[in-house]
């Protein structure tokens, strides 16, 4: 694999293969870390799910798709909600602090403002952007969104990402050309999924001449 991938530890075929026959249980802890506890932000979400998939259709993990995919949908929606009621508890305590740069209370007042205008579509879209999909689930809590809004659209997230994406690495899988280029595939996946970020950077530039203009 290519160092584009993060260290060698990092990189989603050399994760399963360690974990051997523990495979599944190893990725259901991984996907909860990312989905639900800060400390995950580093883990490479996307490019372990399709790469789940692709191990699923060349038997290297000894279990059927369907099994997989609830099982990596229960751990996203499960570490969200953890990720949720930590902020939702402990937000006041951590962002009360003046001092910090990042823990300030005016970002809980810019998250409550956030989530109020795009709630929804951010809790759903949020699944498919690294490193996003981490920190958003505890500033949801932070923010205080409502509960059972929150989770519910935790949950159709969660289904999309955890086994879209699964599902689409084992479609793929069927195919000699992407079983041959795994490392360029992921790649892809990798690119494409700081793709929103990229957008929101430009956007984020060109706005202030827009204002001044």
């Amino acid at each position: 694999m290519t160092l584009a991938l993060g260290p060698e530890w990092l990189q989603p075929d050399t994760i399963i293969s360690w974990l051997g026959p523990w495979a599944l249980v190893g990725l259901a802890l991984i996907i909860f870390a990312e989905c639900g506890l800060l400390l995950g932000f580093f883990l490479p979400g996307d490019s372990l799910l399709f790469t789940a998939g692709l191990f699923v259709a060349q038997g290297a993990i000894d279990a059927p798709l369907w099994l997989v995919c609830t099982i990596l949908v229960a751990a996203a929606v499960i570490g969200n909600a953890t990720g949720y009621w930590v902020g939702r508890a402990a937000g006041p305590a951590i962002f009360d602090k003046p001092q910090s740069r990042l823990f300030k209370p005016a970002h809980v007042v810019k998250t409550q403002g956030f989530f109020d205008k795009y709630g929804n579509r951010a809790i759903v879209l949020a699944r498919f952007v690294p490193i996003v999909r981490t920190f958003i689930t505890v500033m949801a809590g932070v923010g205080r969104m409502d509960p059972r809004r929150y989770l519910t659209y935790s949950l159709i997230g969660g289904v999309a990402w955890a086994a879209g994406v699964t599902v689409l690495g084992f479609w793929l899988g069927q195919f000699a050309f992407v079983r041959e280029n795994i490392e360029l595939i992921l790649i892809l996946i990798v690119l494409v999924s700081v793709l929103p970020i990229l957008v929101e950077l430009v956007r984020a530039r060109r706005k202030p001449g827009r204002q001044a203009a």
